[in-house]
């Protein structure tokens, strides 16, 4: 009974030790970005996302420490392949693995738990939510250790996402000391990539060109940090980023360089759906260059590419540059049937900012839109874009509303405007004569059509019918004509 009890004993101790060492390799697969293999690791364990942990003999801890591992990998991989409910599945494997740490009084992995479930929400697009929980977390956590920087990292990526720049900026320049002692050089490597992030956004936001030499500086020294943690998906990601940033500051020929660097990168690895991200930027700065047939070619590519790979939000991105390349080509049916159908995806998984920026773009790039289409898409886009922090989406909205009063109210003519400044009459009969050439260009616009008209001047059928037959009658010859029903 003793030596049975002995050998119980042994096993369970290898077991427990067996999930610790598992949970380990799977979590540093996976910033390294290779999630079959960290899911391959989790195997016995732990099937997949969907499937429920196997804690079945293992004492609480590390039953504690697969659940947290399990819903870490369930957040990322389900993120990643945009998989339907993953966040609340992740949610609640971490929120389990909390309950047992809490118990066994481990406030230092009820952190890393909490911190994790910060970025659930972050990825569902609840940014106080995220903010909250990592607020919490760090509340936990000492001042010193990888995890606490782990966490700062992570705020730091819910503060500029949301445009908070200047927050997040401040929140790493206070923590600077406790990065410079890091060793992690994954960690490090985090570090100045946000940092290069927040002054590529701020040289933006603010117009300095120092920030974005500031931002160069910065994505090289995460590049030699991912060089020396031997992460090469990190290293293509930063070196891709400085190629952008290079094309943004007119320096095409080094920004085709670190292009092709980053494609051999992720093509050594078969990662498809990196290389069509990689190609849908060089297809921004062949546009760029005037390029237009090599561009079309590089961005039809990256969309079916990225089609095949699942990353739809990433797709219907890619179509927005195309779309792009297309108009500018002349090929504009086209252009606008891409354009459409990136709003079209877009709105099918939520990714409204994509479908805003796509509506946008639908103004910029298609000149002859019908006034009905044009207002919808600059009303659709005003409204997917309006939480948006960008000073250029801003600009652009503000270009758009230009072309929608240009198109709708266009200006009036030296005479028109001298009547209804010198017509006798107080205020109500200037605005009255004002309201008929309003109504009559709009009537013009859209061939008489008083639903399309009624459409352009933002008011219902009913309304501008009456007004036209009460209040300008002589208007009736401008519309088409009324088709009364037949009494029954």
């Amino acid at each position: 009974m003793k030596i049975a009890s002995l050998n119980s004993h042994i096993f369970e101790q290898s077991a427990n030790e067996e999930a610790l060492l598992r949970c380990q390799t799977a979590l540093n697969q996976k910033d390294r970005e290779d999630y079959a293999a960290a899911q391959n690791t989790m195997r016995p364990f732990w099937r997949g996302v969907g499937a429920n942990p196997n804690t079945d003999g293992l004492d609480p801890s590390a039953a504690a420490d697969v659940l947290m591992c399990a819903g870490i990998l369930t957040s990322w991989i389900g993120s990643k392949n945009q998989i339907s409910d993953a966040q609340e599945t992740a949610k609640d494997l971490l929120t389990r693995s909390i309950s047992i740490f809490e118990a066994n009084r481990d406030l230092t992995k009820v952190a890393v738990a909490q911190s994790e479930i910060a970025y659930c929400y972050w990825r569902e697009g609840a940014v106080n939510e995220a903010r909250s929980w990592l607020q919490e977390a760090l509340k936990r956590l000492g001042f010193e250790g990888a995890s606490r920087a782990r966490a700062l990292l992570k705020l730091s990526t819910v503060e500029w996402t949301s445009g908070r720049f200047r927050e997040a900026l401040e929140l790493l320049n206070q923590n600077e000391s406790l990065f410079r002692k890091i060793t992690n050089p994954t960690i490090r490597g985090g570090y100045h990539s946000e940092l290069a992030i927040i002054h590529r956004n701020l040289a933006t936001t603010e117009n300095r060109i120092e920030y974005f030499q500031r931002a160069v500086s910065e994505y090289k020294e995460a590049e030699k940090q991912f060089r020396l943690a031997g992460n090469q998906i990190y290293r293509a990601d930063v070196i891709n980023n400085v190629g952008f940033l290079l094309f943004k500051l007119g320096r095409h020929k080094e920004a085709h360089k670190c292009l092709d660097e980053a494609r051999r990168l992720v093509i050594k690895f078969k990662d498809k759906a990196r290389t069509a991200q990689f190609d849908e930027s060089r297809a921004q700065v062949l546009i760029e260059e005037a390029r237009l047939t090599e561009a079309v070619r590089v961005a039809r590519r990256a969309v079916s590419m990225l089609r095949k790979s699942g990353r739809i939000c990433a797709m219907a991105e890619a179509q927005i540059t195309y779309g792009v390349a297309l108009a500018r080509l002349g090929r504009i049916d086209r252009a606008q049937h891409i354009f459409r159908e990136a709003i079209q995806v877009a709105c099918q998984i939520n990714a409204l900012n994509v479908a805003g920026l796509a509506a946008l773009a639908l103004i910029e790039e298609i000149e002859n839109l019908s006034p009905p289409m044009l207002q919808a898409a600059y009303r659709q886009a005003r409204e997917w874009l309006a939480n948006s922090q960008s000073p250029d989406i801003k600009l652009r909205l503000a270009d758009a509303a230009e072309r929608i009063v240009a198109g709708v109210y266009t200006e009036l003519n030296a005479d028109e405007a001298t009547e209804i400044l010198t017509e006798a009459g107080g205020l109500r009969e200037k605005l009255r004569r004002y309201e008929e050439v309003v109504i009559k260009q709009a009537l013009a616009q859209v061939n008489g059509s008083v639903t399309h008209a009624a459409s352009l001047l933002e008011i219902n059928y009913q309304s501008l019918a009456y007004i036209i037959e009460n209040r300008h009658p002589h208007l009736l010859k401008d519309r088409t004509p009324v088709r009364r029903r037949p009494r029954k």
